[in-house]
């Protein structure tokens, strides 16, 4: 492994960051606790079903509370850049979507992501527009307002899908895309348009899509420039990587300038795959969220985090090198996963990743420490 770090670029990814709803609840300003679900009415109840199971959840903690752990490994590490798919509408909107369920976190909140180091934040996804127009509006001002850089929606389609760009001190640009696709959940009524707000939003991959966004990332990247695309895509639950999905990464690749997909929507981590020395993560599953002592998907571990460190080789965009580093959420706060945790997610990662044909990945599972 090359050690001469100076043209590399050293990344910190993860997946659903939920600060909605139940984590909302125990931050300094919470949001009205009311619910539109059809079992839940409260909010708050999300904190007693975790207390149920792992004993008591603070409430009004600080900042860098729900972090936990996560925080010494990016002081630690201090990657060049920090981006999650944040999975939550930040407003005061009373507009809630009749779709089941609805994630919003208090504007005055947004100070747990400040917390973190947050550069960008991918918002194609199936609940940044949970309470309506005005909420994603919202949603945009303050985080533009807290310094975080977004992708993936906006006021216009030209918006949404424009990427971020990230000055890397002496090491170019990096381009962060965000695009979100129906079977994640993402209703076709909220896709952005020339004159409406909305998500970056794909009905299902094609060829003619690829060929766009070669047209969308030419018209950005320029020579030395790493892009990255956040893609929110496929269910909740299951391993399976179709044929389908891993073609449409490929062509993403080979034809359309990406150098690295980051993939998210399952609850849970899925395999990742080096093509062509670029990384494609098919799922980083969920990072932070307020699901602890919900039954039913135990056989996946959801309790079970992971913060995924690529390397990228600035000139290339090809992978040098990725550290994995397994957590699992207690009491709503990140917490370094155990011995036996680590050695399960070793053993899937390594398990799911050889069904795509990588045998000799770059990668090192490294135990919190």
């Amino acid at each position: 492994m090359n050690t001469d770090r100076r043209g590399d670029m050293e990344l910190f990814l993860c997946g659903d960051v939920m600060t909605g709803r139940g984590i909302d609840q125990i931050l300094p300003n919470p949001s009205d606790p009311a619910l539109h679900e059809n079992y839940v009415k409260d909010a708050r109840d999300y904190i007693e079903i975790a207390t149920e199971a792992n004993g008591p959840v603070p409430i009004s903690v600080n900042d860098r509370y729900i972090w936990g752990d996560a925080l010494s490994e990016l002081e630690s590490r201090r990657p060049d850049a920090r981006i999650i798919n944040l999975e939550t509408s930040i407003t005061d909107s009373d507009d809630w979507q009749p779709k089941g369920i609805n994630y919003r976190m208090n504007p005055r909140n947004v100070t747990c992501l400040v917390a973190a180091g947050v550069d960008c934040a991918a918002l194609a996804n199936n609940h940044v527009l949970d309470w309506g127009i005005s909420g994603l509006e919202e949603t945009l001002r303050t985080l533009a307002q807290a310094g975080i850089k977004t992708a993936g929606a906006g006021r216009s389609l030209h918006e949404a899908e424009s990427p971020a760009v990230l000055e890397m001190a002496g090491k170019g640009r990096l381009l962060v895309f965000s695009l979100g696709m129906a079977n994640s959940g993402i209703p076709q009524s909220w896709a952005a348009a020339e004159r409406k707000p909305g998500v970056n939003f794909l009905e299902k991959p094609s060829w003619e899509y690829v060929m766009k966004m070669k047209e969308i990332v030419t018209r950005f990247k320029r020579k030395g420039d790493v892009a990255i695309l956040s893609l929110h895509w496929g269910g909740n639950w299951g391993y399976e990587i179709s044929s389908e999905d891993q073609r449409f990464a490929h062509e993403l690749i080979d034809h359309a300038g990406i150098d690295l997909v980051h993939g998210h929507s399952s609850h849970h981590v899925k395999a990742f795959e080096v093509y062509r020395n670029k990384l494609i993560l098919y799922g980083c599953g969920d990072f932070i969220n307020d699901y602890e002592g919900i039954r039913g998907y135990e056989i996946y571990r959801p309790e079970l985090a992971v913060m995924f460190f690529p390397r990228v080789r600035v000139a290339t965009g090809e992978l040098v090198d990725l550290q994995i580093v397994p957590l699992r959420i207690r009491n709503f706060r990140l917490v370094r996963a155990s011995v036996p945790e680590t050695r399960w997610l070793s053993d899937l990662l390594n398990r799911e990743t050889r069904k795509l044909g990588n045998s000799g990945n770059p990668f090192r599972l490294c135990a919190s420490s």
